[in-house]
């Protein structure tokens, strides 16, 4: 899995456009908006690949200006992701059978 976050600029006046079309893609998520239009944005996807397809797919959609990464992550294991709250890995979930 990858895990990033990315700066998207919309151009004047086209903040509504492309928050409609972040909406509309698969692993986006906004979690901010500035008045100026520079949206924060996390991208979940399934690999590399499908990574820099969302990135060229944000950078194509009608209004964006400029789209740039902040963050990247791979996790080859997401069951044994990192807890940041407890700052230590968080043990795997086994159920019984």
């Amino acid at each position: 899995m990858n895990i990033s976050s990315a700066i998207v600029h919309a151009g004047p006046g086209q903040l509504p456009v492309v928050q409609a079309g972040l909406a509309g893609l698969e692993g986006v998520e906004v979690h901010a908006v500035s008045p100026e239009g520079k949206l924060i944005v996390t991208i979940e996807s399934a690999d590399d690949g499908s990574n820099v397809a969302i990135y060229e797919e944000i950078g194509r959609l009608q209004g964006v200006m400029s789209t740039a990464m902040v963050y990247h992550q791979i996790e080859s294991e997401p069951d044994l992701e990192v807890s940041v709250e407890a700052g230590r890995r968080a043990e795997p979930q086994i159920k019984e059978i």
